[in-house]
């Protein structure tokens, strides 16, 4: 008789939980896995999925722009919010039942309800316990609004995605990947946008040049950015708009203020304090090496812990775990470094590696070469927008150690050079590299002179 009723229990059915789930259920464990909201996570419900099916949506208004150009006639018939809210929802619920269908099929028993933790190998669903040999917390994060008077008004990156109709005055906060990417849908979409921020430049952490150079297109394309600005109250109109009173005095009015302003590891209700598990500084799940917390019996992956939030890194941390406990012989663990990442504002963002702050910062002798030009489908449409490529390269090795864009197509085109750079791949082979003519990416393998060198 078992000692206990699975090997291993998942508390959440995101990125990370599935992920970890499958493979462990693959390699033999009796795994069970607890998702109280819905399956996929954030990404598939009200993250990356989503966000990008709404970004293609707010870049056909460009398209149909610029088709002109090319002799194209295309009527006005203006943009219907609900079909593409329908339509998402409809795309949602089909990627909903794969991850069902994924877990299922692997043998993994699927619990339905919120999981609490009653101790170190007992799990709580609905009232009935469930005890395991080990417990994974992959429960991710959750949108934070910090308190203000008028917090009650705004929405965060959950409700985003259900909108009941499309406002036509849209105040966006925060700096980072979802603020950057919804101001831009929402000004693609035709609504009057303002993106607030409280720093000097948004996108901190981000190569200075991309930043800049996204914050110069934005203004260019009409957006409003306000840098250095920050939120004292919002109050309810009778006409049911929002009156946002910023902390320098001055008044802005909208009909719907969108904060994304962070996410915090979800927690609520989930029994921690019952276990020897314990949070660091930043209130994340203190994980090891090997994703163990102090409990020995419990372990963290994504973002209940403080790594990278991306999707890919939550399954590669799924999918180490699985392989550390149940198959230690396939055991390798994962790579930090060199991790691509995109930003699918309008121009897309897409970057890998360091930052030229990143390298001057630990010492590298950089030769920086950098392009701006105006893509080619742009000549025709009319459009004076320019893409900007960026090259960080080691003096001493020639190692290439950073490679940033901003253009139509940055992430595919950015994804397949981060398979040379995890190579090791140095400028002489870039160099060596022929281009596809005539393509955008090309420019990243015949820029050779530097822009400055150490």
């Amino acid at each position: 008789m078992a000692a206990y009723d699975f090997d291993l229990f998942v508390i959440g059915a995101g990125s990370g939980g599935v992920r970890a789930s499958r493979m462990a259920a693959g390699f033999g464990a009796r795994v069970a896995v607890a998702e109280d909201r819905y399956l996929g996570g954030t990404c598939v419900n009200v993250g990356c999925v989503p966000k990008k099916l709404f970004a293609y949506a707010a870049h056909f208004a460009e398209d149909f722009e610029d088709a002109a150009g090319y002799g194209w006639d295309l009527p006005a018939s203006g943009f219907n919010w609900s079909r593409l809210v329908e339509n998402k929802n409809r795309e949602i619920l089909r990627l909903n039942g794969i991850y069902r269908n994924l877990l299922t099929s692997a043998g993994v028993q699927l619990i339905e309800g919120r999981a609490r933790l009653l101790d170190s190998h007992t799990v709580e669903v609905n009232g009935q316990s469930y005890t395991a040999e080990r417990i994974l917390l992959a429960t991710g994060g959750w949108p934070h609004i910090p308190e203000f008077p008028g917090r009650e008004h705004v929405i965060s990156s959950n409700e985003v995605f259900y909108l009941p109709e499309l406002p036509k005055r849209t105040l966006v906060v925060g700096g980072g990947y979802i603020a950057i990417e919804f101001a831009s849908i929402f000004h693609g979409l035709g609504c009057d946008s303002t993106l607030l921020y409280r720093g000097e430049l948004f996108l901190r952490g981000f190569d200075l040049g991309v930043r800049e150079h996204v914050a110069k297109t934005l203004k260019d394309k009409g957006l409003d950015l306000r840098f250095n600005a920050d939120v004292e109250r919002i109050d309810k109109q009778p006409d049911g708009s929002l009156r946002v009173a910023l902390k320098s005095g001055e008044t802005l009015d909208a009909d719907l203020v969108l904060y994304a302003t962070g996410r915090k590891p979800n927690l609520d209700g989930l029994g921690l304090e019952n276990t020897a598990a314990t949070l660091d500084a930043k209130g994340f799940i203190a994980v090891d090496s090997d994703y163990q917390t102090q409990d020995p019996a419990i372990f963290a992956i994504g973002d209940v812990t403080d790594t990278l939030q991306l999707t890919p890194v939550a399954l590669a941390e799924g999918m180490a775990l699985a392989r550390r406990l149940f198959k230690p012989e396939e055991y390798r663990p994962v790579d930090y470094a060199d991790i691509p990442t995109a930003v699918f504002c309008i121009p897309n963002i897409a970057t890998l590696g360091l930052s030229e702050e990143q390298a001057r910062a630990k010492g590298y002798q950089l030769k920086v070469f950098e392009s701006r030009f105006r893509a080619m489908r742009n000549t025709l449409a009319g459009r004076s927008e320019q893409s900007f490529m960026k090259l960080l390269v080691d003096k001493v090795t020639d190692r290439v150690l950073g490679i940033h864009m901003v253009g139509p197509e940055a992430g595919e085109i950015v994804q397949g050079l981060a398979v040379a750079v995890k190579a090791g791949a140095t400028k002489a082979v870039f160099d060596a590299t022929l281009g596809i003519h005539p393509t955008a990416a090309e420019e990243f393998v015949t820029m050779r002179t530097p822009t400055r060198e150490d």
